[in-house]
């Protein structure tokens, strides 16, 4: 069952076109001569089999080969000489080698060769009775490095070509797939953001709601207090989900990201929620950190006070952090229960994970894990020479 290659529609008109024209040109040339060589049946079969394989090279470079070496078998059946109708060869091999699947591409090879050693042997052993002379050795010798030169010619047009194509597919596929990662990339920032955004927030929102139900009672100014701080902290959590919503629908949309300066509203939402912090920053930023380093610090840090604030037994939290040239330390300590700080499930839970990976995104290193009855985050990411 014949396999066609799929083309564009403007790319078979072409082709048909050219081979219209080809036929109608190879016919008058090739009547002309007939009428004084050979038959014109003979030429009018040769001239539909070159006309048939010029049409379908590019559909069906394997077709087109067969058809080819039909078209020279009757021209060497009708003893016709070589005319400007087997110029269609050379396109067909070109084609094969273009074109064709692996087999066919080698046997345009063959077909190369094989043509290169029959001219010669056609043209000079026809009608000839007598032995080869010298000179009709030279003349074969001649005529085998000519045929052999044009006809590979072609083929090597073709398989360079065919490299040359392969190279471009090679490289758009390349190109596809590093847009797909960069793509994937993206999407595991925005659900690590999302992460931190929602838990951080919803803890927050229920350790208020929690102090709020309990003070009611005895204390409804601090119920008041509470019901303000779950407002802000539903309304930032809001339009930073909305901020990502907005970035995942349009990938290109960045939208502004935490930087340094909104650590003090991060720890004064905390401090609403009932953390006790002592935070320390020996030494100071000695300039601006990079973007990069400062989302992250954010990041870390509002993680690490939300694991705080949901899994330890002591509001009291100590957090430090630590800017050198070439980087920054920061470290947040809280008490856990026996329970708890005994578990690895706040060290293998989705937080830690995310805080790990945005250290090392940075090309930093995390740590995290109980240490001395408290549960201690520790990372240390490069920052070079602050701006």
């Amino acid at each position: 069952m014949l396999s066609f290659r799929t083309l564009a529609r403007y790319q078979l008109i072409t082709d048909l076109v050219i081979a219209g024209a080809f036929g109608l040109l190879a016919i008058v040339i090739e009547l002309v001569g007939s009428a004084q060589t050979t038959s014109f049946a003979g030429a009018t079969l040769m001239v539909i089999a070159y006309t048939a394989a010029l049409a379908v090279r590019r559909l069906h470079p394997g077709l087109a080969l067969c058809l080819a070496w039909v078209g020279a078998a009757l021209q060497m059946g009708f003893g016709m000489t070589p005319s400007p109708t087997n110029l269609a060869i050379f396109a067909v091999l070109y084609a094969t080698a273009a074109y064709g699947s692996t087999r066919v591409f080698w046997s345009g090879f063959g077909s190369a060769i094989a043509g290169a050693v029959i001219v010669p042997v056609y043209l000079v052993g026809r009608g000839m009775s007598e032995p080869p002379t010298a000179e009709v050795w030279f003349v074969a010798g001649a005529l085998l490095l000519a045929a052999g030169f044009a006809l590979m010619l072609s083929w090597v047009t073709g398989a360079l070509v065919r490299t040359a194509m392969r190279a471009a597919a090679n490289s758009r596929a390349q190109r596809a797939a590093e847009a797909e990662t960069i793509a994937e990339q993206q999407r595991v920032r925005i659900a690590r953001d999302m992460h931190d955004v929602v838990a951080h927030s919803l803890a927050v929102v229920i350790a208020q709601a929690d102090g709020a139900r309990y003070a009611a009672a005895k204390d409804p100014a601090a119920t008041s207090d509470a019901l303000a701080t779950i407002s802000t902290t539903a309304r930032s959590a809001l339009t930073d989900v909305r901020l990502l919503l907005t970035q995942l629908r349009h990938s290109q949309a960045e939208g502004p990201q935490p930087t340094l300066a909104d650590l003090d509203e991060l720890f004064d939402r905390m401090r609403a929620a009932g953390i006790v912090l002592d935070v320390v920053s020996d030494p100071e930023p000695p300039g601006v950190p990079p973007a990069s380093i400062q989302l992250a610090v954010y990041r870390i840090m509002q993680e690490a006070l939300t694991n705080a604030l949901r899994h330890g037994v002591d509001p009291r939290v100590r957090v430090h952090l630590g800017w050198y040239p070439d980087r920054v330390v920061l470290g947040v300590r809280n008490a856990r229960s026996t329970a708890s700080s005994g578990s690895t499930s706040p060290a293998g839970g989705h937080g830690v994970i995310g805080m790990r990976e945005r250290a090392q995104l940075v090309g930093g290193s995390l740590t995290a894990g109980p240490e001395y009855g408290e549960f201690v985050v520790k990372a240390s990411l490069p920052i070079g020479a602050p701006g």
